[in-house]
């Protein structure tokens, strides 16, 4: 711990001047409220429903089992110096608070990034009745003991927690949250039940990956990173990339996140969704949501 404590430290000395002169700059902006509420409560235990709450959290019921992805409530994702977070600050308010969500069986990590793997709201969320699925060599991270279950999963590993199935999937990105920490692993996942097939590509750029995973059942709702491409496409896709790399999996719908939420690039904020409705082609049916908050359910 006394490591990492001090290569948090050395890592925000080091951005330091760049970091502060943002934060001065956005102490001045407040966060908006989301534009929708989501009601969870309402949901049933048949079917698939999911909602985005920001960024890549999206809360997720299928077939009556509650998962939650990258879970990020926090007002900014950085180092925590003690006195503030040194990080980007919430452009959007998650559209439920930690404690106004139904309690998790799941939660789905895809990586230790700081706007994806956020302590604060992993802390809030513990629970003996919920079990968490991450990528390789992140459980140090967590308070394993407060949790019914960890699992690491490399890439082509799975885990099955009562009717559903997670597989680890390979994806183009990296995992280091200090950047020394090199070691740890990053993944996208699939996420099985009997009747329903959902893809949470987590954080990737462009891979042909994706296509490994098409079958004849298909996919019934990939959610996909669709921000943060410009000027780090090394590491991000675009909305164009995004949906074929959903298509190549045989997604039927797709949910764009990583966007809106926090300003990590130089597009445009409303960029990303544009853009993905433009690669539909006037198959708009095909887009799960657009807005954060917004719900989107399958029964079939």
């Amino acid at each position: 711990m006394i490591d990492q404590v001090f290569k948090l430290g050395s890592t925000a000395v080091r951005m330091a001047p760049l970091l502060w002169e943002r934060y001065q700059r956005e102490l001045r902006r407040g966060i908006i409220a989301a534009p929708f509420r989501p009601r969870p409560e309402l949901w049933d235990d048949t079917g698939l429903h999911a909602a985005w709450l920001g960024h890549t959290t999206v809360l997720l019921k299928i077939e009556g089992i509650t998962l939650l992805t990258d879970p990020v409530f926090s007002e900014r994702a950085g180092v925590d110096l003690g006195i503030a977070t040194l990080g980007p600050k919430r452009l959007v308010h998650a559209a439920l608070r930690a404690n106004e969500l139904p309690g998790a069986d799941i939660l789905v990590l895809s990586h230790a990034h700081m706007d994806h793997f956020d302590l604060p709201s992993l802390r809030a969320l513990e629970s003996r009745k919920t079990s968490v699925v991450t990528a390789s060599r992140t459980s140090d991270l967590l308070r394993a003991g407060r949790w019914k279950a960890v699992h690491e999963l490399i890439w082509g590993a799975e885990v099955r927690i009562g009717d559903i199935s997670i597989r680890a999937v390979e994806v183009n990105h990296w995992g280091a949250r200090v950047q020394t920490d090199t070691f740890r692993g990053y993944n996208g996942y699939l996420i099985e039940s009997p009747k329903y097939r959902v893809l949470f590509g987590g954080d990737t750029a462009i891979t042909s990956v994706f296509r490994q995973l098409h079958t004849a059942r298909g996919v019934d709702l990939a959610i996909m990173p669709i921000g943060a491409y410009n000027p780090w496409i090394r590491a991000h896709c675009t909305p164009e990339q995004a949906l074929s790399m959903a298509e190549a999996a045989g997604s039927e719908f797709i949910l764009g996140v990583h966007h809106q939420t926090f300003e990590l690039s130089q597009e445009p904020n409303l960029e990303p969704i544009h853009r993905l409705q433009g690669a539909l082609n006037g198959a708009d049916g095909r887009l799960a949501l657009s807005s954060i908050g917004e719900e989107f359910h399958l029964n079939r």
